[in-house]
Formats: structure tokens, C-alpha cells, sequence
């Protein structure tokens, strides 16, 4: 054979399955391997050690494996191949179905089935998948003298008795009477199979099964007859196509889950009938419908007929809508109608299924199944599970669940249609999703905790959802924060943004109210809309004020210090976001006010970091000594360690307190604190803080004419910072990065940044910051 045609069949085969080509190592293990080298021998030959390339040759055997449907190591992987480059070899010059794409790897592993001594195969996938077209197009091409088809009937009353279908074969395709009684027309049978190769296709079994996957009582002698069809002494190949799981523990049979067709095999699809596709309207298509085939032939048709062949204008109209095409509509319902008849309670978990949002975390642990089964005894929960799975309807990997995108539509609609399962089922999924994150060490972990948000705005329970932001949780930084907080710590300021917004006027609760506002003031902060971040924490001062108007002043009540804490964060807000404005005066008022209100009390921590805030102006306005306030936070955090600032909650403090000894010219310890506040905002994804901080050590190498560090350090910022949308922060590590220049007379380049900060606080609308920078720009 041809080992580099055989490369590229491998890798051809590999693209379809994963999505990636053969890497340079894996080409190298295959060639030298089919030359009978050792891997001692392939590390050599291609530069790496032997145990880098055993390890990429054993994931590369387990590849081949599941590719091709036999076990593939390196011993027997020469064998394997040859085997494989002489089906498709064979295939290649057999004639296709019309319009037959996208399949060579599912005949692949038919034929690697047959191989292996298979005699009974079940095609197994939701309807419309492609099976009875695969089944088809198997059978045509392989050496069978003759082919024999089974057509089940769609309704189960109509289905012919299988005693029926063997005298019509003994009759009609081998000449010979049938016997009085069944059994020996099964003798009968089996003898003229084992006389030569004969195809035979049962398609559409389901109708014949039961709820757990076996024959319905009038058609038990279907089993007979596959017993015959399973003896090793036949020359037959059977194959069934069914979307539910054939579950008849006596029949010796292997069952291949058919997936959809791939973003490739749709193109071709297309193309062959003279379709032009916009890529990316076809993949959001293929998507929508999960590679179904069906699918793809009918959009096809109505593209060909009612759109002049325009795919683009096809989604436009009918995106909104994957079952508006009766056809699909019909398809599905028939699946959901007739599990509604055989098994009412796996119905019903399907339905609820259905209320899953389509996300990024697309797929559900067990767990999540199981908080839908809240009606069910526990000892039929994992049944009802595997009912779903077994038909086709629920889709299953690596201990997660999801439905295929159609049956996911239809699922929701059905639910809809009944108010208390609707609100039940998305408040059970709602708890699910809170209880399932117990901790938030990551971007993943927020995204999940905040689902339960979107379940409860599905049924209008604005309160709940405003709960699920203000949930407390220990997170990365050990802290326990609201989820709100956390989020916009991890940089998910427009998902935050948009859900807090979507809710805030419609909550009865003031409360909930308040700390919305305040979490809502520090968004809009980081993304430069500072007067309407002033304007929230503005209003939960004043609903806090008047709350703590009417609790007396010796009370001890949770209220009260609830009310007291969200004051003092609010001002300490206001006199952060002053700062950013340059409105150095008024953000001294703001921390004076915390420091006043929260001393000495359960909020002294506010007034603790109200005193580094303070500090920071006070080094803006008059750059002189360092105050003794600022040298014991330093020494609580370097030398003593304390764990009270030395740790990632206080990162934010801990570069502010760096910006105060930069401006005072204690070079050494601003860029102590610097990179502690890195250190810690690495280990909690705080992507600001860490910004913040490397504009500062910037700052730091200009003034140490490391202008290369400086520039590269500076450029970093600036790309965190754009990530996130952090406009102040970006503004102000513009003007740095244009001081930079500027220092090393690079005045075109400088010029540019200059104006980009300038351009950015006319934004945010800080009139100061722009008179600022023209007081030390060489331009007007």
C-alpha cells in the first residue's frame, strides 16, 4: 500500500472526528512505526525524549481506536491500517447514494464491525440523524448477493408479524415453501443464509419496543428471528436502525450511536446543490439543528424553492423559529408523542429538560437531572434517566447530559404550555444551579452560579433573581462576597451589567434595591461612566440613611449593621470614583466621612481602607512626607505578614497604597506593593488590580530610564485593561504610557497617547484629568 496516502486518509479521518490535523510527531510515530522502529528509535529521529513520544503514541492509538472501531496499539497498528486503506480503497470505486456526504468514518466502523464478527448491528439515533440513508448505502456497497428490508410500520397496530416477513423471503427470495409452524420456517431460513452473504435491513424498529427497550408482546417472535440472524454459522450482516436502544439481553449485537453531520459534510451538501453558503451563517444553521440530516435536506429544499438559493436570507426570516418547517416540526413531535404514551414520567423529565438555557455550559451533570426528578421515588430516578438516553432523546458524554438542539426546542415548548410545571421546574433549576457552586475560584464557577438568575427572570421572580446576585460565597481571594462582587472582580462586567439592569426597577425589596445600586455604581465605574456610578451609590446612601432614621441607635439588629455597612461602602465608592475624576478635594471629603462614621465600630475595616484612600490624595496634593498610617499598613503587610492586609481581598488597598509611595518617591516600597497586589490578583483572576499595579511598576522603570521594560510593561496594562473595559484604568495608563514616551522624546508616538487619554476622560467626563494632561503635554 501507499504509507503517504494512507497518511492522508488518517488524517483526513482524524479532522472529521476531532477537528485537528496529524501533528509533525504523531506523521513520524506512524511512518517509522509501519517500519517496524522502536520509540527509542522515533525520539531519536525526531529530537525528543522516548517517553514524550510513547505518551503521544499512546493517545495516538486510542484515536485510531475509536476512529476506525477496533482496538489499534503499536504492534497491531500495521495490520489496522492495511485493513482500513483497503475499505476505502474498495468504497471509493463503489457508486454513492445521490447527495450521500459526510459518512465515510460511519462506514468505516460498520465495516470494522463486521470485521470483527458482528452479525446484528443497531444504527442508533434521534430521528432524521441519517440512519436508514447509512444503512442503505452500507448494504448497496458491500459484496452481498442479495439484500433483504424490513420496513416497520410508524404505528405499532400496523406492524407486520414477523412470521409474515419469513415466508415472504422463503417464497419470494429463495424459492421455498414456508413451514406449518415458525420454527421451522426459521430453520428453513437459516439454512439458505448460511449458503451465501445476504444483507438484510430492519429499519425503524421502535415502534416494535417497548418502554424498556425490548419487544412488545404480539411481536415477541421478532426475537426469534434475530436469533437466527445472531448464530455464527450465517453469512448475513443484519442491520437495525431504531432511535431507541434494542435492549434484549439473549440477542448477541453491538449498537453504533450515529452522530450528526458536520459543518463540512452540510457544505458539500450544499454545494451540490449550488447553494453558496456564508460560513458563518452555516455554522450557526448546523449548529441550530445539531448536523442533523434531515434537517439539512429540508432547509436545503426550501432555500432551493423560496429563497432564489440564499441561505443568509433563509436564517434572517426563520432563525428565531428551528421547528417553523412542518416537516421537522412533525418529526419531533412524533417522538415526543410516543414517549408520552409508552413512559409518562421520562415525558416529563424531557420537558423540564427543555427549561435548561442554551449557553456556553451547555451540558448538565447527573445532579441536574436529578433535581428535575423531584416527584419521582429515588429508587426510579436513574431509570427514568436511562430511558431517555436509550431512545435517542437525551444525549450523554463523560458524565454530562444535554438535549440535541430540536428536541431541546420542542422540549420548551411543550413545557410552557403548563404555568406550574414552568415555575416549578425553572425554580428547581434555579436552586440547582446556587447549590451547585459552593466556592468561586474561577470564571466558569461565577458563569455557573449566576444561571440561577436567568431561570428566575424566566418566571418573573425578580426578588430571587436579585438573591442570586447578592448570594454570599467564599471565593479565590477568601473573601465571602457577594456573587455580584465577585463577578466584576473576575472581569464579567457586561453580563453583570446587563442582569442587574433588566431587574433593578422592577424589586419590591429595598434592600435588595440598595446593594444592587451599590455593586451597579462599581460597574459603571470600571467602564468609565462615573457621574451614573456616583448617582447608584448616591441613592443607596440616602435609602440608608433613612432606613437607619427609623432603627434606634442602640439597637444591635443584623438591619442596622447591614444598613451602617452599605453607607460607609457607598462613600468609600464615591471618594474611589472622585480620584478617577481628579476631583482630589471632594474624594478626601468622601474618605474623611468613612473614617468619621466607622471608626473604632464593626465597620473600622472601612475606615482602615478610607485612611489609605486619604493618603493616596493627600501624596496627589501635597507630595511631602509619608504618613505613619501608610508605614504601618506597609509593615503590617511585608514585614508582619498580617492576615488581615496581606492577603488578596486587600490587593486593591495594597496598590493604592504602591501609587502612594510612588508619588511620595519611596521607589522601593511602591514597588513592593505592586508586586504583592500582582501576586495576589494572579491567584484571584483580579485582572484590574493587576493592571493597575503594572501601570505603576511602569512608572517605575521610566523613572529608572528602563524605558524597554518600561514600554513593554506599559503596553501590557493597556491590553488587560481593554479586555476588560476598564476606561478610567485604561485613561490614566494611557497618559502614563504617553509620559513614557514623551521622557525619551518620542513625541509623535507620545502625542497619540496623550490624545487617546484625553479622548477617553471627555468620555467618562473628567474635565480635571484632561487639564491634567495638557499641563504636561508638549502639545495643544
Amino acid at each position: 500500500m501507499n504509507l503517504e496516502r494512507a497518511i492522508v486518509l488518517i488524517d483526513r479521518s482524524l479532522y472529521e472526528l476531532t477537528g485537528k490535523h496529524l501533528s509533525d510527531l504523531q506523521t513520524t510515530i506512524i511512518k517509522q512505526v509501519w517500519q517496524g522502529k522502536k520509540y527509542l528509535e522515533i525520539a531519536d529521529e525526531y529530537g525528543c525524549t522516548e517517553g514524550h513520544a510513547k505518551d503521544v503514541g499512546s493517545q495516538l492509538w486510542k484515536i485510531l481506536t475509536e476512529l476506525w472501531g477496533e482496538t489499534v496499539t503499536k504492534s497491531s497498528f500495521r495490520n489496522a491500517l492495511t485493513r482500513q486503506f483497503a475499505l476505502t480503497k474498495a468504497q471509493s470505486t463503489k457508486p454513492q447514494l445521490p447527495n450521500f456526504v459526510g459518512r465515510n468514518t460511519a462506514i468505516a466502523h460498520l465495516q470494522t464491525l463486521v470485521n470483527s464478527g458482528n452479525k446484528i448491528i443497531v444504527i442508533r439515533g434521534e430521528g432524521g440523524v441519517g440512519k436508514t440513508t447509512l444503512a442503505q448505502q452500507f448494504l448497496a456497497n458491500y459484496n452481498f448477493e442479495l439484500v433483504l428490508e424490513i420496513i416497520m410500520a410508524k404505528e405499532t397496530q400496523n406492524i407486520i408479524a414477523a412470521e409474515s416477513i419469513v415466508e415472504e423471503w422463503l417464497i419470494k427470495d429463495f424459492n421455498e415453501e414456508s413451514g406449518n409452524e415458525f420454527g421451522i420456517s426459521l430453520a428453513r431460513l437459516k439454512r439458505h443464509l448460511a449458503t451465501k452473504p445476504v444483507g438484510i435491513l430492519i429499519d425503524n424498529l421502535e415502534p416494535a419496543l417497548d418502554k424498556d427497550g425490548k419487544f412488545i408482546s404480539p411481536h415477541r417472535n421478532y426475537l426469534e428471528l434475530l436469533r437466527i440472524l445472531a448464530e455464527r454459522q450465517v453469512k448475513s450482516v443484519t442491520l437495525i436502525t431504531s432511535r431507541d436502544r434494542l435492549c434484549e439481553a439473549d440477542i448477541a449485537l453491538a449498537h453504533y450511536r450515529l452522530p450528526g453531520l458536520d459543518k463540512t459534510a452540510w457544505q458539500q451538501f450544499f454545494a451540490l446543490h449550488q447553494i453558496a453558503d456564508s460560513s458563518a451563517v452555516l455554522e450557526k444553521i448546523h449548529r441550530t439543528y445539531g448536523g442533523n440530516a434531515k434537517a439539512m435536506g429540508i432547509i436545503c429544499g426550501i432555500v432551493s424553492e423560496d429563497y432564489q438559493k440564499d441561505l443568509t436570507a433563509y436564517w434572517q426570516a426563520n432563525s428565531s423559529d428551528p421547528l417553523i418547517e412542518t416537516d421537522l416540526k412533525n418529526l419531533v413531535a412524533s417522538q415526543f408523542n410516543r414517549l408520552q404514551n409508552l413512559d409518562p414520567v421520562a415525558y416529563k423529565l424531557l420537558c423540564r429538560l427543555g427549561a435548561f438555557r442554551d449557553r456556553d455550559l451547555s451540558a448538565v451533570s447527573r445532579s441536574g437531572l436529578l433535581a428535575l426528578l423531584w416527584d419521582v421515588e429515588i429508587s426510579q430516578q436513574l431509570r427514568i434517566i436511562k430511558s431517555l438516553c436509550n431512545r435517542s432523546l437525551l444525549e450523554f458524554s463523560s458524565g454530562n447530559y444535554w438535549l440535541h438542539p430540536i428536541i431541546k426546542a420542542e422540549a420548551m415548548l411543550r413545557l410552557q404550555t403548563i404555568q406550574t410545571e414552568w415555575l416549578q421546574t425553572n425554580q428547581k433549576i434555579a436552586e440547582f444551579w446556587t447549590q451547585s457552586v459552593n466556592k468561586i475560584n474561577n470564571v466558569r464557577d461565577g458563569l455557573t452560579a449566576l444561571e440561577a438568575y436567568y431561570h428566575y427572570v424566566a418566571i418573573d421572580d425578580f426578588n430571587a433573581a436579585a438573591r442570586v446576585i447578592l448570594y454570599s460565597r467564599n471565593n479565590q481571594w477568601g473573601q465571602h462576597l457577594t456573587l455580584g462582587t465577585t463577578l466584576y472582580r473576575l472581569g464579567l462586567l457586561q453580563p453583570l451589567l446587563t442582569a442587574i439592569l433588566q431587574i433593578i426597577d422592577k424589586l419590591t425589596n429595598d434592600l435588595y434595591k440598595s446593594e444592587l445600586n451599590n455593586i451597579l455604581g462599581d460597574i459603571y465605574w470600571i467602564v468609565g461612566k462615573v457621574r451614573n456610578a456616583i448617582a447608584c451609590q448616591q441613592q443607596t446612601i440616602d435609602m440608608a440613611t433613612n432606613c437607619l432614621r427609623s432603627i434606634s441607635r442602640n439597637t444591635n439588629s443584623h438591619n442596622a449593621y447591614y444598613w451602617r455597612m452599605l453607607e460607609v461602602d457607598s462613600l468609600l465608592s464615591i471618594g474611589l470614583y472622585k480620584i478617577d475624576l481628579w476631583e482630589l478635594a471632594d474624594a478626601a471629603n468622601y474618605f474623611q466621612q468613612v473614617v468619621r462614621v466607622a471608626r473604632n465600630t464593626k465597620h473600622h475595616s472601612w475606615s482602615e481602607k478610607a485612611s489609605i484612600g486619604l493618603a493616596l490624595v493627600n501624596s496627589y496634593l501635597q507630595p511631602t512626607a509619608i504618613n505613619n498610617s501608610v508605614d504601618k499598613f506597609y509593615r503590617a503587610i511585608v514585614e508582619l505578614q498580617d492576615k488581615r492586609y496581606n492577603t488578596g481581598r486587600f490587593a486593591y488597598f495594597i496598590q493604592l497604597l504602591g501609587q502612594t509611595y510612588l508619588n511620595l518617591g519611596a521607589i522601593s516600597q511602591a514597588q513592593t506593593m505592586f508586586a504583592k497586589a500582582i501576586a495576589f490578583s494572579q491567584e484571584g483572576h483580579y485582572l484590574q488590580i493587576k493592571a493597575r499595579a503594572m501601570t505603576g511598576l511602569a512608572v517605575i522603570y521610566r523613572l529608572s530610564n528602563n524605558i524597554d521594560l518600561a514600554e513593554t510593561t506599559h503596553q501590557q496594562a493597556i491590553a488587560l485593561l481593554d479586555s476588560i473595559g476598564a476606561k478610567c484604568d485604561l485613561a490614566e495608563a494611557y497618559f502614563q504610557y504617553a509620559l513614557t514616551l514623551q521622557s525619551c522624546d518620542r513625541s509623535i508616538h507620545s502625542k497619540t497617547y496623550f490624545t487617546r487619554a484625553i479622548a477617553l476622560f471627555r468620555v467618562i467626563k473628567a474635565p480635571r484629568q484632561i487639564e491634567k494632561i495638557l499641563s504636561v503635554a508638549n502639545f495643544r
